[in-house]
C-alpha cells in the first residue's frame, strides 16, 4: 500500500453546512466564508469529504483514480446539471482510511460512487480549481451516532499527514418544514437546537452525543444524514473546541452553521 508521507503541521478540519445545491453556483455569506477557509488553510495533499448525500448500507471510501461528479438531485436549473468538479481521486489516501480505522472495516469503492453535489457543492467554492484529489466516506445507515463519532476519532491522523478532513451536511435540515418566505430565517425550534449544538462544540464537543436527548432534536434531524457529517468533525476534536466559521439559517428549517477545527495553527 502507497503511504501519504506526514507533514509537520496539522491539516484544519471542518464541518460546513451545504444547504442547497443552488449554494455551488451562487455567491453569498456562506460561500464566502467556504472561499475565505479555502483561503486561510495549507494546500491539503487530499481532501476527504463524509457527504450527507452518499448514505448506504456500508462504510466505503472512494478509491477510483478519476471520480465523476454526480448531480444527485432534480428540479434544479440546467446551470447547476452542467457544473463539473473534474478533481482526481486518491486512492493511496483511500487505502489509508481503510487501514487507519481498523478493525472497523471501511471498503474500497472503485466504480459506484464518485463526487456528489454535498462535496462538489462546497469545494467549488474552497477550492475552485479542482486541482487536489478528493475522496468521500460514506455514511453507513446501519450503524447509530456513537459509530460515527468513533470513526471520527480513528481518522485523526491522516490530519498530520496532509489530509484535508470536511463534515459537509446541516446541524438542522428538516425538508418537509421549509419556508421560502423567511429566506434568511430560522424556527425558534431550529434555533434552540442549533444554538444548543453551538455551546457543545464551543465547550464540551466530546458530548455532543446529548444532542439526541434535546426535546427539538426529532424536528431538527427527522433523519439522521445531514447531521452525521458533524459527528466526524467532533471526533476529530476529541474534546477539543471547534471555531464557528458562520452562522445562519435558510427557509426556516436549515441551519447554515459551520464550524472549524485548528484553523489558527493550533494543536486542535
Amino acid at each position: 500500500m502507497t503511504t501519504v508521507q506526514p507533514d509537520a503541521a496539522l491539516m484544519p478540519a471542518a464541518f460546513l453546512g451545504h444547504g442547497s445545491p443552488m449554494n455551488a453556483i451562487e455567491h453569498n455569506r456562506y460561500t464566502e466564508a467556504w472561499s475565505a477557509f479555502g483561503r486561510s488553510i495549507p494546500t491539503p495533499r487530499a481532501i476527504l469529504v463524509i457527504s450527507a448525500h452518499w448514505y448506504i448500507n456500508a462504510s466505503a471510501v472512494t478509491a477510483m483514480r478519476l471520480p465523476r461528479t454526480i448531480h444527485d438531485f432534480y428540479g434544479f436549473p440546467r446551470e447547476l446539471f452542467d457544473v463539473d468538479y473534474p478533481a482526481p481521486g486518491a486512492p493511496d489516501v483511500a487505502e489509508a482510511v481503510a487501514d487507519i480505522v481498523k478493525p472497523t472495516w471501511v471498503g474500497l469503492d472503485v466504480d459506484s460512487w464518485g463526487i456528489d453535489h454535498g462535496t462538489w457543492s462546497v469545494l467549488r467554492h474552497v477550492f475552485p480549481d479542482a486541482s487536489i484529489p478528493v475522496v468521500q466516506l460514506s455514511l453507513n445507515a446501519f450503524e447509530g451516532l456513537d459509530y460515527h463519532l468513533e470513526l471520527g476519532r480513528r481518522l485523526a491522523p491522516l490530519r498530520e499527514q496532509g489530509v484535508l478532513i470536511i463534515g459537509s451536511g446541516n446541524i438542522v435540515h428538516n425538508l418537509r418544514a421549509l419556508d421560502f418566505s423567511q429566506p434568511d430565517g430560522g424556527f425558534a425550534w431550529a434555533r434552540r437546537f442549533d444554538d444548543a449544538a453551538a455551546e457543545l462544540l464551543a465547550d464540551r464537543s466530546s458530548e455532543i452525543l446529548t444532542l439526541d436527548a434535546h426535546p427539538d432534536f426529532a424536528s431538527a434531524v427527522p433523519t439522521p444524514d445531514h447531521f452525521l457529517p458533524l459527528l466526524y468533525v467532533a471526533g476529530l476534536a476529541d474534546g477539543r473546541p471547534l471555531d464557528q466559521l458562520i452562522e445562519g439559517y435558510n427557509a426556516g428549517s436549515l441551519s447554515m452553521t459551520s464550524y472549524t477545527l485548528g484553523l489558527n495553527g493550533s494543536a486542535a
